[in-house]
């Protein structure tokens, strides 16, 4: 059954350093065969980096607060709609349909990560910090694959009637 709440939701603890179940999910997204520490000190090092980012340069609209700028960047990055493939009398649509507030979530944290991911050189904390500041402006790769999202729902609307 789709949408259930599963145990592992229940089981999720906050993280250690800010207690909020929300960096917790993404630090387990970060996370690569089973290493969680590694994934915490990526993530939290990120963290203090975007914070030594805010304190050198004050922006109008850029929260005070690290986790404040990881929250703003995960809202920016969530896509409201999405294309959805559907098969309607032999020729296949992309139907823009609504996105579920979960599934907004795990996008937003796919795409930030994979942006991270797909810029090579650097250590990942660096790319994370990077990829989640420039969310958290309306910038990025995450911003702008989002942003792709939501225009090819646009383009795609004539075939809305379709989403049953």
């Amino acid at each position: 059954m789709a949408g259930r709440i599963t145990n592992s939701e229940k089981q999720l603890r906050p993280d250690p350093r800010y207690g909020d179940k929300v960096l917790a999910k993404f630090i387990n997204c970060v996370m690569l065969d089973g290493k969680k520490s590694t994934a915490q000190r990526a993530v939290y090092d990120a963290l203090d980096k975007i914070q030594t980012r805010i304190d050198k340069d004050k922006r109008d609209g850029m929260p005070e607060k690290a986790i404040d700028a990881f929250r703003q960047a995960i809202e920016n990055v969530k896509p409201n709609v999405e294309v959805r493939s559907k098969r309607v009398g032999g020729a296949n649509y992309q139907v823009p349909m609504p996105v579920t507030q979960r599934r907004r979530q795990s996008l937003a944290f796919r795409w930030i990560i994979g942006a991270a991911r797909g810029e090579k050189g650097k250590p990942i904390a660096e790319r994370l910090a990077r990829e989640l500041y420039d969310a958290a402006n309306n910038e990025g790769k995450a911003v702008t694959t989002r942003e792709q999202t939501h225009r090819m729902a646009e383009a795609n609307k004539a075939f809305s009637h379709f989403a049953w």
